[in-house]
């Protein structure tokens, strides 16, 4: 899964990275920013005529849903049944997204259990590319409209199997694109899951790294430079 993110890079990288305008208004939560976590409101990139960057909420909330907690529990989106949910199917065929990052968390089970027979605690590893560079998770969005007729755009992190860094840290990692695939992946016209699921694969692990990071990352209310610092460093 994919629950704990970071986006550090300034506004007018990720314009220059992606190609993209400012949406207008602008509403997403600028700056850096050390660990993103669930229910915040995280900029994406999306296409109609021309590329934007605005605001969205993490956790998909379908357009047709009565309660938007639903999208509490849809924060990620399994690669592999994309085409068949009807909470994604939609949006895979026709709102997708670019989710601009440049790191990721997951947490490594201890190798051995404390001598009392507790479970030891978790480590944090910090994921990322070995250049450090900003890139693109696969996403999909959606748009629900509350009672009174306001708008709540929403989206979800596509996931699918591990490379050989993440696997010994989690059975599931977040679908990296490739920067060549991200037009395809954004174009409206390509509506048909046969061409777009080939996309969502594993990134190439020569290219990744991991590291442990400190606990404090735990407390998504935590959002320092320090976070990211390796362990020992």
């Amino acid at each position: 899964m994919c629950g704990r993110f970071t986006l550090h890079h300034t506004l007018e990288e990720l314009e220059e990275r992606f190609a993209a305008e400012i949406a207008v208004p602008w509403v997403a939560e600028a700056g850096p920013r050390y660990n993103i976590a669930p229910t915040q409101n995280i900029l994406v990139v999306t296409h109609n005529g021309a590329r934007h960057l605005q605001g969205c909420h993490w956790g998909l909330i379908p357009s047709w849903a009565k309660d938007p907690a639903i999208g509490n529990k849809m924060i990620n989106a399994r690669a592999e049944t994309l085409a068949e949910k009807p909470s994604f199917r939609t949006a895979l065929s026709r709102r997708r997204c670019l989710i601009p990052a440049d790191g990721f968390y997951e947490w490594q089970n201890a190798a051995a259990d404390l001598p009392s027979g507790k479970k030891a605690p978790r480590t944090p590893m910090h994921i990322r590319l070995q250049d450090g560079g900003l890139f693109a998770f696969a996403g999909l969005w959606d748009e629900w409209h509350a009672p009174d007729g306001s708008p709540l755009r929403s989206c979800t992190i596509i996931t699918t199997a591990p490379n050989a860094v993440t696997a010994p840290i989690h059975d599931r990692m977040p679908v990296i694109l490739h920067p060549e695939d991200e037009a395809l992946w954004l174009d409206r016209s390509i509506t048909n899951a046969s061409d777009l699921l080939p996309l969502l694969i594993p990134y190439p692990a020569d290219a990744m790294e991991a590291y442990a990071v400190s606990r404090s990352v735990n407390a998504p209310t935590m959002d320092d430079p320090e976070l990211i610092v390796p362990v020992g460093s």
